[in-house]
């Protein structure tokens, strides 16, 4: 979309960046990297939470697993 308004508004200098198929490859990365560092650990606790006592072992399994319970 930014290429299209840079383009459509013919901007020179910096969104001429925007042209470069490298600058918007490297911009996705970064961006997706800065969103998952901000919701990562906010969805890992809710994930914990949602969980409970740690992981659920079933009762009819081998009796080795029940160590796990916890």
């Amino acid at each position: 979309m930014l290429y299209l308004i840079a383009e459509w508004l013919d901007f020179g200098g910096l969104f001429n960046l925007v042209r470069y198929q490298t600058f918007r490859s490297g911009a996705t990365l970064m961006t997706a990297l800065v969103i998952g560092l901000i919701i990562g650990p906010r969805f890992i606790s809710m994930l914990r939470v949602r969980q409970g006592k740690g992981q659920p072992i079933r009762t009819d399994g081998p009796q080795t697993h029940l160590a796990k319970v916890g």
